[in-house]
């Protein structure tokens, strides 16, 4: 797939969103929950170059998956803890995903013949979707990690927390490997749900778009 100055100009701004509504939706949740940490840390915002994280993005732009930066967590304001951040950690993916989910309603029934929407529309549900679902891995720092580790017994996740750091390393790891040594990881576990997923909520009409692309 050749990016032409198009693509850049439609994918860029859609990246930017799918990353700011997904940390976003973390602090707002954080907050609904009683943290007020990343609303004191401005994080609280809808302004993308708050929450960029310069490799994840690149991934996500390369690659259509990739993470944010984080947003500052203090689990101590939560009433219930490991439930709380459970839902906290979901909400990010959860925002990708409605996102996915109102852009595909666009692709199924208000679909107008300009390249340039088509191509905003597509990329909408591609890199939400592919921003959800790979931040719901259970592999250290991604959203997937937190919510595995609050839901499994005290006795595993202590063991499970001992591997956090190398978390990150293995992640890039899996990424370089399905894109240059053509591993196929990434397509067994998420481009195939990622591409079910999109069609489900865009329908037909979606695998028409992509030629597009």
């Amino acid at each position: 797939m050749s990016v032409n100055i198009t693509e850049w100009i439609v994918r860029i701004p859609v990246l930017l969103f799918a990353i700011t509504i997904h940390e976003y939706g973390h602090g707002k949740a954080a907050l609904s929950l009683g943290d007020p940490t990343a609303k004191e840390h401005g994080r609280l915002t809808l302004n993308p170059l708050s929450h960029l994280d310069p490799l994840g993005a690149i991934c996500l732009f390369l690659f259509n998956f990739g993470w944010a930066k984080p947003v500052p967590v203090d689990p101590r304001y939560f009433k219930n803890p490991r439930r709380d951040i459970v839902l906290m950690s979901m909400s990010g993916p959860i925002a990708n995903l409605s996102a996915a989910f109102v852009a595909g309603i666009f692709v199924r029934y208000f679909l107008l013949p300009f390249e340039v929407y088509q191509k905003v529309l597509v990329y909408l549900v591609l890199m939400n979707v592919g921003l959800g679902l790979f931040n719901l891995i259970p592999i250290p720092p991604l959203d997937g990690s937190h919510i595995l580790e609050n839901i499994l017994p005290n006795s595993i996740s202590s063991v499970y927390r001992r591997f956090r750091r190398y978390g990150a390393f293995f992640l890039i790891a899996v990424v370089l490997l399905d894109n240059f040594a053509h591993t196929g990881i990434l397509n067994r576990v998420l481009v195939y749900p990622m591409l079910a997923l999109s069609h489900l909520f865009a329908g037909d009409h979606l695998f028409r778009l992509l030629h597009l692309l």
